[in-house]
């Protein structure tokens, strides 16, 4: 754990990640602190990069966006110039919602979200196919998120 961080930094980190609209006077009563104390020390956690902002939780039912697919994606090089060229084409693809570069067989694994399976073969066919140097890709359908998301916990340091 980073040495910058004592207990109530690690306490208040694990609250805010539970609810991050949590009022100060709340947080400071979950952790044991005045009010002044725990505000500064949020500040000091924001200022420092432990805590990069803060965001909503969007119901994708709603908002017709809550068909998720897999997608690996293998280039045909996968030289410097290749591998930027395709990120920044992923990263201009708004179904896209998470493009990470894997050290593997294949090379991108791609989380795209959909309407349905229509729309994402839409994406796949007009938008995702088109990136430069794509060699092949896979789809795998999402039954079932099962557990989402990091839960940090400040008694261990660990997930």
């Amino acid at each position: 754990m980073n040495r910058e961080l004592d207990r109530i930094d690690l306490q208040i980190l694990e609250q805010l990640d539970r609810n991050g609209r949590m009022p100060i006077v709340e947080l400071a009563t979950r952790i044991n602190l005045s009010n002044t104390p725990c505000s500064e020390r949020v500040k000091r956690l924001e200022r420092t990069g432990f805590i990069q902002g803060y965001r909503a939780i969007l119901d994708l039912e709603k908002l017709e966006a809550a068909h998720m697919t897999v997608v690996q994606v293998s280039l045909a090089a996968t030289g410097e110039n290749h591998l930027a060229a395709f990120s920044q084409g992923a990263t201009e693809i708004p179904e896209i919602e998470t493009c990470l570069l894997i050290a593997g067989s294949f090379d991108y694994l791609l989380v795209v979200r959909t309407r349905d399976m229509a729309h994402f073969r839409q994406v796949l066919g007009e938008k995702i196919n088109n990136l430069p140097g794509i060699h092949q890709t896979n789809s795998f359908a999402v039954m079932e998120v099962v557990k989402e998301g990091y839960a940090f916990h400040a008694g261990s340091g660990e997930m």
